[in-house]
């Protein structure tokens, strides 16, 4: 199955993440309509969706419903969850075989999306910059990466991919400012 060029990262590294899913499910972090844990979904990977917003999850659970995803549909957990909560993560003590964030950053649950992922798990991570502001929102600097900021945050990860600049809108209207990274948890630590 073909996953749409909208979320390109995960049509590259699916054979990744299918082997991640076998150390655990995929965690879609604040996966508003989830687009990207639908896309597993459709490839039989276990997921599970995690968003503060009860409507988000609606859809997503809507969506479980079409054809498309149907037959998978058992594998989709929806877990509401406000991740942002001062001086707690929701992820401890929580294991996932990969995390998969799109357009979200919240910095104090950094640390805890690396420790909640399976040596030889990974992440996959794309959001704005602090270039973003000259093509549109979001203009909040507490939403925005510093340059370099994700993959140094990863440096002690197997980066697979890393990419910081300025690209086109799926849509085809206007440009965003983004970073991605693709990153493997080492199965020990890297020397």
């Amino acid at each position: 199955m073909l996953i749409p060029e909208y979320l390109p990262l995960l049509q590259r590294y699916l054979k990744q993440l299918e082997l991640a899913a076998n150390l655990g499910p995929v965690l879609d972090l604040a996966c508003g309509s989830g687009r990207g844990g639908l896309r597993l979904i459709a490839n039989k990977l276990p997921v599970i969706f995690a968003d503060i917003s009860a409507a988000a999850l609606l859809q997503v659970e809507l969506s479980l419903a079409q054809e498309l995803y149907s037959k998978n549909a058992s594998l989709a957990t929806l877990w509401p969850v406000d991740l942002e909560q001062p001086g707690v993560s929701p992820l401890d003590g929580r294991m996932f075989g990969a995390i998969v964030a799109y357009h979200y950053l919240y910095r104090p649950l950094l640390t805890s999306i690396k420790q909640a992922v399976y040596p030889g798990g990974m992440v996959i991570y794309e959001t704005f910059t602090v270039d973003q502001p000259q093509y549109g929102r979001p203009k909040n600097p507490d939403f925005l990466l510093r340059h370099g900021e994700l993959h140094d945050y990863f440096c002690d990860w197997i980066i697979l991919h890393s990419f910081e600049g300025v690209v086109k809108k799926s849509c085809g209207e206007g440009s965003k400012a983004i970073a991605q990274l693709v990153a493997k948890k080492p199965s020990s630590p890297i020397r």
